[in-house]
């Protein structure tokens, strides 16, 4: 088959987008975005990141039945910030995502806790989506952007983050045996200076999927402009067993701002996710655009995969 280079996003976009924003929300905000996903007993939830009147974020629950409209949202945060308890989110709670391990029985979201200090990354975990146990700071400041693997690798918890050392900022791995103390830390994915899309900075987006070839990531990179930073996401596939070690990485992104919603905003020219949920073979990755709202795009597992086992971009 003739191969046909991409002139247009890998992923689809919904027709219905955006699927939420700040005038669904049923309380007092400025902007929604930036969601974690997970199917839960039948349906499609989401945890928002909504940003206050005040500036500050907390993370509240939507759910769907079709994952697409309709969406019933608390009117209440699940996650809120603390700080007479927890200092370290006196300034909000922020970007979670969400990751089931069977073997534990527990949906465990990791999120950027936001403080004087500077952002750092916080777990909690819950049972059923009302109530929740925080489990404090997991990586000091400056680190954000954490997300847990669906399963131990080698009977040890492993996390992606993104430390940020100076104007650097790699996507590393860690592992655990207790969640608490993290150790074994490698580099994972760099930042690839330059005029690349991700040569600025690159960051964990959805939770990482298991697939036959390795483990698929969604990640977001940014490239800095005169005009400012422009997010897009893209893919990467890292080995079973070491997922420290890089199979393929695409050398272009898979989602770019191109929409008017994801182009005006808040923070101009951004799509970024943290959260992903597969049905069958195909990925509903819900994303934050121009940290103003919530959209939803979707794409076939196998043809991210023949692009990165292949090399280079087709469509269909």
């Amino acid at each position: 088959m003739k191969k046909v280079f991409a002139k247009k996003d890998i992923f689809t976009r919904y027709s219905g987008n955006p699927i939420i924003t700040v005038y669904d929300i049923p309380y007092s905000a400025n902007a929604v975005f930036n969601a974690g996903a997970i199917k839960y007993k039948n349906e499609y939830l989401l945890l928002l990141r909504v940003e206050d009147r005040q500036g500050k974020s907390h993370l509240t629950v939507a759910r769907s039945s079709d994952g697409k409209t309709n969406w019933k949202i608390e009117k209440s945060p699940l996650i809120y910030p603390q700080p007479t308890v927890f200092i370290y989110e006196e300034f909000g709670c922020e970007d979670p995502r969400i990751t089931y391990i069977p073997e534990d029985d527990y949906y465990y979201i990791t999120y950027t806790a936001y403080s004087r200090y500077g952002p750092a990354v916080a777990l909690a975990r819950t049972k059923n989506f009302k109530k929740v146990e925080k489990m404090g700071l997991i990586y000091p400041p400056n680190n954000k952007d954490a997300v847990l693997f669906p399963e131990k690798i080698n009977g040890r918890y492993a996390m992606l983050h993104r430390p940020v050392a100076g104007d650097i900022e790699h996507i590393w791995i860690a592992y655990s045996s207790d969640l608490i103390h993290w150790g074994n830390h490698e580099v994972v994915l760099v930042e690839k200076g330059g005029p690349w899309w991700d040569g600025f900075k690159v960051g964990a987006g959805a939770v990482p999927i298991k697939t036959q070839e390795g483990w698929l990531i969604i990640y977001h990179g940014v490239k800095m402009m005169p005009s400012g930073p422009i997010y897009r996401l893209g893919a990467a596939l890292l080995d079973l067993e070491n997922p420290a070690k890089v199979k393929k990485r695409c050398p272009e992104w898979l989602l770019s701002p191109q929409e008017v919603y994801e182009r005006i905003g808040d923070v101009n020219n951004v799509v970024f996710t943290c959260g992903a949920i597969v049905e069958d073979s195909q990925i509903y990755l819900y994303y934050g655009a121009a940290d103003s709202c919530i959209a939803l795009a979707f794409a076939e597992i196998d043809q991210i995969l023949s692009i990165l086992i292949e090399g280079d971009l087709q469509t269909k």
